[in-house]
């Protein structure tokens, strides 16, 4: 359904390179998520999927063709294909849940109002929410504003849905709800699905198929089984939550005797200094 060829991508000239030849495939009708730390591009990825962003070198294809160029009227009706789900929700804050469900069928359809309404009803009640069609988002639990976006996200049945950092916030009940949501939708909607997210646990629970970004490139990727038994010294770290590693604790830095020295104290003395406070993380 996706897939990433060669792609090269930085914000602006000079900056921080987020991919280097990045290689992607995501399988049709399947759960693939994407893991990876703070700042390694997972979302990034989404961005490029819709559209928002171009890549530098490579190609970004969305079932067989070119993500078109940003503005573009061939944009714009790939993206009715697509749905998505924000990080934040983004629920249109002086809109009621049914409105805010309602509003992608407004905007990109002609369907009469009485059609819209059992289409809103049929949504909300495949997240569980049908009976707070009323309320404003503001009365709402973050978990319910997770699920009514959701609601929306599939309000015009799109073949690819894509989640950014969907467990975000949520106590431990909203995220199984999330988790559970995310798996039968796709199973039973025939969706294909990407779910961008640094949980560990929960992205192996609800998917078919792992990567694992760092370094501009993939550096891991397999079955949630075959992920978790990995030898790859990344993979391992990652997987396994541990504090050092092929990703050091310590930021690459000078000998802290040598940067406390710089200060105008003796080099022995700052040696001594070093000692008194040199700790294991």
């Amino acid at each position: 359904m996706v897939e990433a060829k060669g792609v090269d991508f930085a914000f602006g000239a000079g900056a921080r390179a987020i991919y280097r030849g990045l290689d992607l495939v995501v399988p049709r009708g399947k759960v693939t998520v994407i893991l990876g730390p703070s700042g390694c591009g997972k979302s990034t990825f989404l961005s490029l999927v819709g559209g928002r962003l171009r890549p530098g070198r490579g190609e970004v294809l969305f079932d067989g063709a070119p993500i078109p160029p940003p503005g573009s009227a061939r944009l714009f009706a790939m993206r009715r294909s697509m749905g998505m789900l924000f990080q934040s929700s983004a629920l249109l804050t002086d809109l009621s849940v049914f409105d805010n469900v309602a509003f992608p069928l407004r905007e990109q359809t002609k369907l009469p109002e009485e059609l819209i309404r059992i289409v809103v009803l049929l949504k909300l009640e495949m997240v569980g929410l049908r009976g707070a069609r009323g309320l404003m988002p503001a009365e709402l639990s973050g978990g319910m504003q997770r699920r009514v976006a959701l609601a929306r996200a599939i309000a015009l049945d799109p073949e690819l849905v894509m989640y950014d950092e969907p467990f975000v916030g949520l106590d431990p009940i909203s995220m199984g709800v999330i988790v559970k949501l995310i798996r039968e939708l796709n199973d039973a909607l025939g969706l294909t699905s990407i779910v961008v997210t640094h949980d560990v646990s929960e992205g192996r629970a609800i998917a078919d198929y792992l990567y694992l970004l760092g370094d501009g490139r993939v550096i891991g990727h397999g079955r949630p089984a075959d992920m978790a038994d990995s030898d790859l010294p990344q993979v391992k770290q990652f997987m396994g939550g541990l504090p050092d590693g092929p990703v050091a604790f310590h930021y690459p830095a000078d000998a802290l005797g040598d940067d406390l020295g710089a200060g105008g104290r003796g080099g022995a003395a700052a040696a001594r200094a070093a000692e008194t406070v040199r700790f294991a993380p």
